[in-house]
């Protein structure tokens, strides 16, 4: 009876042990992050430009995902389409007004689980100083220790589709399209570890 006592309190200690995992706070990782955003022109292409130096933290808990929240600054110095002069026109007060308006920037509000590493992230999206609220829908591509930089690391995917005359950009449209198709792809590392 003594033995069995003594493995069920051993098991309980344990157990106690492994469910209490504390939230990670990483920071995103600007060299392994783009953000690709691309719409349709005049109906025969589908131009495709990525916002780098991405700034921000995700605080993510592997134990409970809904407790997980993400802020990121995209500055539009950053914005680039692979073609100097469609990214002088987008920056303009045509669209972006990158002199106005310098950064986009997302704050998360809400985070649900959808199943097996899925996420609905709900957030704050500000472009054009104008704030919406916009759904991501997040793939967890993996979590644990990077091979080589020998620290805790998250990776994600996420994808959303805006309107971006709800922004107030809507110059062109309908020849350009309205709908705009985000496609994320992002590695965050421990925060800690930078501070060693």
């Amino acid at each position: 009876m003594r033995v069995l006592r003594y493995l069920i309190l051993a098991g309980l200690v344990a157990t106690a042990g492994t469910a209490v995992a504390a939230p990670v706070t990483y920071k995103l990782d600007p060299g392994h992050t783009m953000v690709l955003f691309s719409w349709n022109h005049f109906g025969f292409s589908n131009p495709t430009a990525n916002l780098g130096q991405v700034d921000g933290t995700l605080v993510y808990d592997e134990k409970d995902p809904s407790k997980a929240t993400v802020e990121a600054t995209l500055p539009l110095s950053g914005l680039d389409s692979f073609v100097p002069k469609l990214d002088e026109h987008l920056k303009s007060a045509d669209f972006l007004d990158a002199a106005k308006y310098p950064n986009v920037t997302f704050k998360s509000t809400k985070v649900t689980p959808a199943g097996k590493g899925k996420l609905k992230v709900v957030g704050d999206l500000t472009v054009h100083g104008v704030t919406k609220p916009v759904t991501l829908d997040v793939t967890l591509n993996k979590v644990g220790p990077h091979p080589m930089m020998k620290v805790q690391t998250v990776g994600f995917d996420a994808t959303t589709t805006l309107k971006r005359s709800d922004f107030g950009v809507g110059a062109y449209v309908p020849n350009v399209s309205d709908e705009i198709k985000v496609r994320i792809t992002t590695e965050a590392h421990d925060a800690s570890a930078e501070k060693k």
